[in-house]
């Protein structure tokens, strides 16, 4: 019998359990993938603590790859024996899962299957923020929050790549060092430095145009300080909790400034998105301009150690669950 960790109540890691569940025969329009790589993303901890909703039971994980075992009636996206990744599809968190084909991305044969594990979601992210959310052109300075992390990792390496120039920050010397390895031609230390005044000393006083902030309540009120008039902060998450109730005047006050809540189920909802947006990122990554960090990976079983170390900020670059 299948193995699968199942949220049955909301709360902390101590949430996430690790057993038996029924195996599943694919139905129309569906595939069965065995997984052999599954991501760790701060999105399964959003879903597991309730911030963003989905029905109890629920199996968690959202991003894996692996091998097509069998498909249901109707299926031209993907054939058995294919290898596969996906992201954004509740349920990876099992050896096995049924799922969507048209969710699946056949994977080139030279991205192996951790590879693609650890990239498929922070990966597309870094695409659509940069490419499609952001519109950055070379040559524009941006600031990223958490650039030492799963996202910023891979999107700065990739702003790099297409002549942006990155404010990178992040906390302590240790993960300093790691962002400005990844691409960032600056960092903040935000343990012991000002942010705001930072970026304006940075850039002249013209401050930037585009802030992507995966951080949150601690980070959203430097993020619209560090903004140009006209300028968009991209809120793509909430490490340090929800941003509280905000007068929207305030945007007014501050420049007419733009916010957006951007996710990346939105940005790959049609199978040519997807696919697109994929295909970019495989591109970038056979290119040699953006490397894949894989920090540490943990066996499926110990899945709650792992959510432990991420919230913990314990974790760098891509963290991977061994089925």
């Amino acid at each position: 019998m299948p193995k699968a960790v199942v949220v049955s109540a909301l709360g902390g890691p101590e949430k996430l359990v690790y057993k038996d569940v029924p195996d599943r025969v694919p139905g129309p329009g569906e595939a069965r993938v065995r997984h052999t790589a599954i991501g760790l993303n701060f999105v399964d901890v959003y879903y597991r603590m309730g911030v963003y909703k989905a029905a109890l039971p629920f199996v968690g994980g959202q991003e894996g790859a692996g091998v097509v075992e069998a498909v249901g009636p109707n299926v031209t996206e993907v054939a058995v024996g294919d290898r596969v990744g996906y992201a954004m599809v509740q349920g990876a968190y099992a050896d096995v899962r049924v799922i969507p084909a048209a969710r699946l991305v056949r994977l080139p044969d030279d991205i192996d299957d951790r590879t693609a594990a650890a990239i498929m979601l922070k990966g597309m992210t870094a695409e659509y923020l940069l490419l499609r959310c952001g519109h950055v052109q070379r040559g524009e300075t941006v600031v990223f929050h958490a650039a030492a992390g799963g996202v910023g990792s891979l999107a700065c390496q990739w702003a790099r790549a297409l002549g942006i120039r990155v404010i990178g920050t992040a906390g302590g010397p240790e993960k300093v060092r790691r962002a400005l390895a990844n691409g960032c031609d600056a960092v903040i230390d935000y343990t012991r430095e000002d942010i705001v005044a930072r970026v304006k000393e940075l850039t002249g006083g013209e401050r930037v145009r585009v802030v992507f902030d995966s951080v949150g309540k601690a980070t959203f009120a430097a993020s619209l300080d560090c903004l140009r008039p006209r300028g968009l902060l991209a809120l793509f998450g909430q490490s340090s909790g929800v941003v509280p109730p905000f007068d929207l005047s305030e945007l007014a006050a501050k420049g007419s400034l733009f916010v957006t809540r951007p996710s990346l189920g939105h940005y790959v909802a049609t199978r040519d998105e997807l696919l697109q947006s994929a295909s970019r990122l495989f591109d970038v990554v056979r290119s040699g301009a953006v490397k894949v960090e894989i920090g540490r990976t943990y066996p499926l079983a110990e899945v709650a150690a792992a959510h432990r170390d991420l919230e913990a900020r314990k974790t760098v670059g891509s963290t991977l669950l061994s089925p």
